[in-house]
């Protein structure tokens, strides 16, 4: 059953791509509540309710859920806790198992490798370290990543060799962390795509991305790589979003070697600052899609304009 214009929609999460989604959701007649810690954000100075409290607040999460049609977010780190609460009383999109996975990189390179995607050679780190360098010699030089809460490069350091892994474990506080090995890279690119809860799917050009100091600097989109790798690329983007019985917005990173063969690298459960270019470039926008899927409405085109 759709959830038509008018009705109030929910939003975990207060930053720059839920004022987007914001935006969005208001130009097509609905109305947002935006739940956020902060005093202030981005998404809450134009939502038509803000809550501020925290993201598992049961009294926050109980007047979310009964005042909104359906919730959403805007940024993986919202406790997955929240949207499985959330999702009891009312429609949540992404699903909170998805989230899960995605915002550990532990359980994201497994889920991965698990279902055939071809990844970065990796390793688990947690506990000691010791013994690792003996059992992956490989991975070095190698690049070591805390498995929760890192983004934008933080959180990751890169490593020469074994002797440096341990005092690299240590400046991540020795939390758990994946080790991956450090190839040559010819690109990077990205696909972001929609998928709604009756499984249908719609995929945006893909793009290719520049970062500077491990954040995001320049997107060129269509990305200058052979359609073959990008029709690869929106293929395992599909697939993924498939294997994880995903519903919403889903954005696939991957690492493009020279050989032309791809590896995925992150999994994001949200709308990505690569499809910003959709606001002005596409018939249907990333965040319109976010609204659509949410809603039950059918996908926008993907076509660009």
């Amino acid at each position: 059953m759709s959830i038509m214009p008018g009705a109030m929609l929910g939003l975990l999460g207060g930053g720059q791509l839920g004022r987007m989604f914001a935006m969005a959701a208001q130009s097509m007649g609905y109305r947002v509540t935006v739940l956020d810690p902060a005093s202030d954000s981005p998404a809450g100075s134009l939502a038509d309710r803000y809550l501020r409290a925290d993201y598992l607040d049961s009294d926050a999460l109980r007047e979310l859920a009964s005042t909104c049609a359906g919730v959403t977010t805007e940024f993986e780190n919202v406790p997955a806790e929240s949207l499985r609460i959330l999702a009891e009383h009312c429609v949540v999109s992404p699903p909170a198992g998805s989230v899960a996975i995605a915002q550990d990189r532990i359980l994201e390179k497994q889920f991965l490798a698990a279902n055939g995607f071809a990844v970065t050679p990796f390793a688990v780190v947690q506990d000691s370290s010791e013994a690792l360098p003996q059992m992956h010699p490989e991975l070095f030089p190698g690049i070591l990543k805390v498995s929760r809460l890192g983004y934008d490069g933080k959180g990751q350091t890169r490593i020469s060799n074994a002797a440096e892994l341990d005092a690299a474990f240590a400046g991540m506080k020795r939390e758990p962390c994946v080790l991956e090995q450090l190839l040559p890279l010819d690109n990077e690119v990205s696909v972001v795509v929609a998928r709604g809860f009756d499984g249908e799917v719609a995929a945006f050009p893909a793009a290719e991305n520049r970062h500077r100091h491990g954040i995001l600097d320049v997107s060129i989109i269509p990305a200058r790589v052979s359609p073959e790798i990008v029709q690869n690329a929106r293929e395992i983007a599909v697939r993924i979003a498939g294997k994880l019985d995903y519903h919403g917005v889903l954005c696939v990173e991957f690492f493009v070697l020279a050989d032309g063969r791809l590896l995925v690298n992150e999994i994001a459960p949200r709308p990505h600052n690569s499809g910003h270019y959709t606001l002005d470039a596409c018939v249907t926008s990333q965040f319109e899609q976010q609204v659509r899927v949410l809603c039950g409405l059918p996908l926008g085109t993907t076509a660009m304009q």
